[in-house]
């Protein structure tokens, strides 16, 4: 059950660092950027296609970070 635990807070760490990238803009095409984003987005990508952009944002990032808190708190 730890390595589960530490699993889904290693993904939520992920996640908050491909926030941040999107916020400064990094190219996706560096690598570093790439992987993160090769991580996140097939998760992402579902989340947005169900929940559109309200007002120009993107709250895909936060629900996806709580369902896997939700997630964490079952393990």
């Amino acid at each position: 059950m730890r390595l589960i635990t530490t699993l889904i807070d290693l993904y939520s760490i992920v996640v908050l660092v491909a926030v941040v990238m999107s916020w400064i803009g990094l190219d996706r095409r560096q690598p570093a950027a790439a992987f993160v984003y090769n991580l996140t987005e097939p998760v992402l990508t579902p989340i947005r296609n169900a929940l559109p952009p309200v007002g120009g944002l993107d709250f895909s990032p936060m629900v996806l970070l709580i369902a896997l808190r939700l997630l964490r708190n079952l393990f």
